[in-house]
């Protein structure tokens, strides 16, 4: 098995503390295939604090045969986006893609070209966006042997002619145990475990330290499925906060999500949140 892209390491873990979770917010996700291959993705959230309302649509429809997928997204910030994504045509293991966004309002336009490849001992990565003034060049590498991780990630600002990302990343996976460790711009200090204790519980650990405030951020984390068709989530870090889910599985291809955030140091002043999630798939 390859080794996993520089933002996905770590991602076990940023799942028990961030998948389930949708404080303060309204949202509904709509997935639809037609007999033809088309694949629809339509959303919508209402924040609650705020009260604005974001929607998106999203078309996807893939050549299997030429390796391609066709991707067009619009969003209700009157945004366009369009991606093309060929894989494994000219070497195995190398996907190449290209997107581009349009806001017809202002007249904003973005342009990106992608690279990955990933082999059995590495994933490397590679991402340039077309920017007319000097283009901003994005890369990435990963190794790995016996379990063990090591990922280095970059970004250099052609235009100012200097590094703009220098970090490193650390880690260990055993498939149900996964340590990771990183180090960003050496100032940001991070590391994360997750551990499958059983078939129905997952549990994680979060510690963060800035070197520039002095700040440390600690949480943990878990995850424990009743059934086949509902799971519960919890966590709670160093400032308090305590965040609860539950998610039930009303019948195939609907699927509903409660969640709240208890401010455990001010618990009689109120200002907790609620978050709740509808997914629909057809």
């Amino acid at each position: 098995m390859s080794p996993p892209t520089y933002s996905d390491l770590g991602k076990n873990a940023r799942d028990v503390f961030g998948k389930g979770y949708h404080f303060g917010l309204i949202k509904v996700d709509c997935k639809t295939k037609t007999n033809s291959g088309v694949e629809f993705n339509t959303g919508g959230v209402s924040n609650q604090e705020s009260g604005k309302v974001f929607g998106s649509l999203e078309t996807k429809y893939k050549v299997k045969e030429y390796g391609l997928t066709f991707s067009e997204k619009w969003n209700t910030d009157n945004t366009l986006a369009t991606e093309v994504t060929v894989q494994d045509q000219l070497m195995k293991g190398l996907k190449l893609s290209a997107d581009c966004t349009f806001a017809p309002q202002t007249g904003n336009k973005t342009g990106r070209v992608k690279s990955a490849f990933q082999h059995d001992l590495c994933s490397l990565n590679c991402d340039v966006d077309l920017d007319m003034a000097g283009p901003l060049i994005q890369a990435s590498a990963v190794v790995g042997h016996q379990g063990w991780l090591a990922g280095y990630q970059t970004a250099f600002d052609t235009q100012r002619s200097r590094l703009t990302k220098n970090n490193f990343a650390l880690g260990f996976s055993t498939g149900d145990f996964i340590l990771h460790t990183n180090v960003d711009d050496g100032q940001e200090f991070g590391g994360s475990i997750y551990q499958k204790l059983s078939p129905k519980l997952e549990t994680g650990i979060q510690l963060a330290w800035s070197a520039g405030s002095n700040n440390t951020r600690f949480g943990i984390g878990a995850k424990y499925e009743l059934d086949a068709d509902a799971c519960i989530r919890a966590k709670v870090n160093n400032a308090s906060q305590i965040g609860l889910g539950y998610q039930q599985r009303l019948r195939d291809g609907i699927t509903i999500t409660l969640s709240t955030l208890i401010d455990g140091k001010n618990f009689n002043n109120g200002g907790h949140k609620i978050g709740l999630a509808l997914e629909l798939e057809a």
